[in-house]
């Protein structure tokens, strides 16, 4: 499901603003491709809106040509209204990598925050600053959609490299523990 060489794309839906972030693995780290927010007008039918975010992710996907679709697991929300929208904003997301034909990978919250912060209980701002830092950007993406977008993309590519160091160290628990060993301490620091 991942090309160690191939591009991520993280997309954080939602109606109003859909955060997208490219990112893809280079030999100094994670490398941001671009990023940034499809909006829709709020004035404008829901159906219009829906396909305005279908056509503008449609031709963002065929100009990146992205291995892998990643988007957050829409969770519980106390606002009815917003969990609707997010929710058929998701829908077309997906609905969009199925018509091009990217698979697509989801996270929880939880986990798109451990993988880049250490701690699934992050705040948002500390999110934004590790994709910061991670990416080497000059400054945190001006909007939050956009950086949780990346945030995804780096959960990914975070995920895919540990399963990949799994496969090939099945058979040296030792360097597992040492790599373990290390990645915590480094998320201790």
């Amino acid at each position: 499901m991942f090309d160690s060489k191939g591009i991520v794309l993280g997309v954080d839906p939602g109606l109003s603003h859909c955060g997208y972030g490219a990112i893809r693995r280079a030999p100094s780290g994670p490398e941001s491709l671009v990023y940034g927010e499809i909006s829709t007008d709020p004035a404008s039918d829901v159906a219009e809106r829906l396909l305005v975010l279908a056509n503008e992710l449609t031709e963002l996907i065929e100009g990146l040509a992205p291995t892998v679709l990643v988007v957050e697991r829409i969770l519980f929300q106390n606002n009815a209204k917003t969990a609707i929208s997010v929710g058929q904003a998701s829908g077309v997301v997906l609905l969009t990598a199925a018509r091009v034909g990217i698979p697509v990978v989801i996270y929880s919250p939880n986990e798109v925050k451990l993988a880049v912060t250490g701690s699934g209980a992050a705040p948002k701002r500390q999110v934004q600053l590790m994709v910061t830092r991670l990416l080497n950007l000059e400054a945190v993406p001006g909007s939050p959609d956009a950086a949780d977008a990346l945030a995804l993309a780096l959960c990914h590519l975070q995920s895919a490299h540990l399963r990949s160091l799994g496969d090939a160290t099945k058979s040296a628990p030792g360097l597992v523990n040492a790599i373990s060993a290390a990645l915590a301490r480094e998320s201790a620091s």
